[in-house]
């Protein structure tokens, strides 16, 4: 497989340290990296290897992957270059543009790469940075399965993998899972907040916060048991838990704040989409 990475920022970079920790040889990859100070500290400490533009690739180049890693916002500028990995191509050879940019959709590639470009749309998070990420996948209808097993094998380098058939859906997934570590942050924030008008010192209140934050979602990691079964384990009735949750789980609670949450970012996804 010969693989190539067009942006290594942070999830970019993520990805690339995931399939070398996962034993793929640098030698099979190749980073499009324009910024120089970036491009020789990858080439120098990772060993693959690194162009600066498209047009510094060989000619006969024919990578089986194409992983896009840049903004959304410079795509247009970035991608064009690309399309002659279809068309230099014959169909069944042509690489799979997996692309990791919010909001892009497949329609959106397709345009820019040629209607019979293999194009796969995917969401990632940013836990991916520690290996422990989510990313969902939406193919387009010249994906084939063998290449969805390909796309599948890299993303779980950084976590773990999940697809949809429906490309509206990843509107809903960048609500949810791409936004969402924001969301548990905030929760650590506010519950960091709380201690301290409860009284304690500032430090106490954030080490509490974070360890707890972490020490659940490690037990929510390793459980079999629904989330809401771990939350009855914890609460005993009359008790402490019990008095905090009657308000968080009231009307307008946690509960109802985090679904204005997600559909103010499954509406915002969907208008960055066009």
């Amino acid at each position: 497989m010969l693989l190539l990475l067009v942006g290594c920022g942070k999830m970019g970079g993520a990805m690339l340290q995931g399939w070398l920790d996962q034993g793929t040889p640098p030698s099979k990859i190749t980073v499009v990296e324009p910024n120089s100070k970036a491009a020789q500290d990858i080439q120098s400490q990772l060993a693959v290897n690194v162009v600066g533009a498209a047009d510094e690739l060989p000619q006969d180049y024919a990578p089986d992957v194409v992983v896009l890693a840049v903004k959304p916002q410079i795509m247009n500028q970035v991608l064009p270059p690309y399309a002659n990995l279809v068309e230099n191509s014959l169909v069944e050879n042509s690489p799979v543009f997996l692309s990791i940019a919010a909001g892009r959709t497949l329609a959106s590639f397709e345009d820019i790469l040629g209607a019979q470009a293999a194009v796969v749309r995917a969401m990632p998070n940013t836990p991916a940075s520690v290996g422990r990420g989510i990313t969902v996948g939406c193919p387009n209808m010249h994906v084939t399965e063998a290449q969805i097993d390909l796309c599948t094998s890299l993303l779980k380098a950084v976590g773990e993998v999940e697809w949809v058939k429906s490309e509206r859906l990843m509107d809903a997934v960048t609500a949810l899972s791409g936004s969402g570590p924001a969301y548990i942050f905030l929760l650590a924030e506010a519950m960091a907040a709380a201690g301290q008008r409860a009284g304690l010192e500032a430090g106490l209140a954030d080490r509490l916060a974070r360890a707890t934050v972490c020490g659940s979602g490690e037990l929510l990691h390793q459980s079999d048991v629904p989330a809401s079964t771990l939350r009855e384990n914890v609460t005993s009735p009359g008790g402490t838990t019990a008095a905090a949750l009657d308000v968080l789980m009231d009307s307008g609670g946690m509960t109802d704040l985090l679904t204005k949450a997600v559909r103010a970012a499954t509406k915002r996804s969907k208008e960055l989409a066009g």
